[in-house]
């Protein structure tokens, strides 16, 4: 397998949807659809009445016919649901997870990589987080079972996963140790997964992904190559520059007259680190212009990944209205993006496009009732009784407090997992009335959209934005 001088960002929840990954894919480089909540996703998509009949048709070859069809029975309706009508709510992740959630999530997974891949030799692969681990492996088994060709991760420390994929390809159970606040050393908190409940027996051997971990420091990639649980393919090095989670900075945090986490000379990456390695790396983060890939292949990389500027493109999952307030700002030249230090649960920097009528305006902000209902960034911590509680910076006060959280928790925070799905077109209808807004992650390339809007352009494509990056290279290139 040739390594791709382009790898497409895993971005947002179904902003890298599997539409983006495939023209990606089909352009030669590699396509990266997002693996966030995609069981959420599939469920919503269903109850939508799925029109142009994708999903059904993704879930119609899942190797388990009588799981899709719960999942159909559970969540599709024909037409879609009524306006105003809420989406049913699909059950958030614990250490011990009911065989349906299994089920969905596994599928879910499966589809979006499948449709990707689907008739096609391409290479797609799918983007994880580390620190959202009780989905993880279900959600990686499914990718696994439609023949995914690439795993990233990074936003943490993603040293089981080599093995966990070594063991899925051969569908033997596995287990993952959780980053539990206030476990102690002694404590053994995890989660597990047996393929063998989805596939009993197991039909065929599944082809083992390559592993890409995204990392923002050699420190950190040098440890993954000499300690990790098994084989680390290579790397994608993000700068802070690029959209969603950032690492936050080294040393005590400082923040500019805007209010942002300020990075210096220790967040430099050391890239001879890297080539000692002798692994494949890309750059991320600003790296969406044709002179910033010849200065990374110049570097020793392999290639770069690019995010922002696929993020707006024709296929990507974002709503047509998060597309034109985007280009709007763009071409009246006030693209702004903001380095959230508060808004995420997770406690790390979040990047946050300045868009009219998203959650990033103040007064959207506050008028949002606190729910937490979606669960994805939840913490998970060591309650007094020693067993394992669920609590996330953005749900009411008081239910946050009577989980023995402190209130300097809270503050800022915003429900990232409902923003980030309303601005796909999944938002839900809240039982008091609320619909929820948008809220918009951009990394800082967000003002070089506009270049592809000249000419009175009103949208732009995937193959619009590869052929921009490798213009100035000969016929051909696009792979090494």
């Amino acid at each position: 397998m040739t390594e791709p001088v382009i790898i497409q960002g895993g971005m947002g929840i179904a902003v890298s949807n599997w539409r983006l990954a495939r023209a990606v894919s089909l352009a030669g480089q590699l396509g990266v659809v997002s693996g966030t909540i995609l069981e959420t996703i599939l469920a919503r998509r269903l109850q939508q009445g799925d029109p142009e009949g994708h999903m059904r048709r993704a879930l119609a070859h899942f190797p388990n016919p009588d799981i899709a069809q719960r999942i159909l029975n559970r969540y599709f309706i024909p037409g879609g649901k009524p306006k105003g009508v809420p989406f049913k709510s699909v059950t958030m992740y614990s250490t011990n997870p009911p065989q349906e959630l299994l089920e969905l999530t596994v599928a879910a997974n499966f589809v979006e990589v499948y449709l990707a891949k689907e008739g096609h030799p391409g290479l797609v692969g799918i983007n994880y987080l580390e620190k959202i681990q009780l989905p993880t492996l279900p959600s990686i088994y499914g990718a696994l079972l439609a023949g995914v060709d690439y795993v990233l991760m990074g936003a943490g420390i993603p040293r089981a996963i080599p093995a966990i994929l070594d063991k899925l390809a051969l569908h033997e159970e596995v287990s993952l140790k959780l980053n539990v606040r206030g476990a102690a050393s002694e404590d053994d908190f995890h989660t597990s997964f047996n393929p063998l409940s989805i596939l009993n027996p197991s039909p065929f051997k599944l082809k083992r992904p390559k592993f890409l971990a995204i990392v923002s420091s050699e420190i950190l990639a040098v440890n993954l190559a000499k300690k990790a649980s098994g084989h680390v393919d290579g790397f994608v090095i993000e700068a802070p520059t690029a959209g969603g989670h950032n690492a936050p900075p080294r040393g005590p945090q400082q923040l500019n007259e805007k209010g942002e986490p300020i990075y210096g000379p220790k967040d430099e990456v050391d890239l001879g680190a890297f080539r000692e390695l002798g692994l494949p790396f890309w750059l991320a983060g600003q790296y969406g212009e044709p002179h910033k890939l010849k200065e990374a292949l110049a570097q020793g990389a392999t290639g770069v990944q690019v995010g922002t500027i696929f993020a707006y493109c024709e296929e990507s999952g974002f709503t047509d209205s998060v597309k034109q307030k985007a280009f709007k700002a763009a071409l009246a030249g006030h693209a702004e993006v903001f380095t959230d230090p508060l808004a995420s649960p997770t406690g790390f920097p979040f990047k946050v496009a300045q868009l009219e009528g998203t959650l990033s305006e103040a007064e959207e902000y506050q008028a949002r009732p606190r729910t937490c209902d979606l669960g994805l960034l939840r913490t998970t911590f060591k309650r007094k009784d020693g067993s394992v509680g669920y609590r996330c910076g953005g749900e009411p006060l008081e239910v946050f407090l009577q989980k023995e959280g402190k209130e300097e928790e809270t503050k800022g925070k915003k429900c990232i997992c409902n923003g980030l799905v309303a601005a796909v077109g999944l938002e839900q209808e809240q039982k008091g009335g609320y619909t929820e807004k948008s809220l918009v992650t951009s990394g800082d390339d967000l003002p070089r959209i506009a270049l592809f809007l000249k000419g009175g352009k009103s949208s732009y494509s995937a193959a619009d934005v590869i052929q921009y990056l490798l213009g100035a290279f000969p016929a051909g290139l696009g792979s090494k």
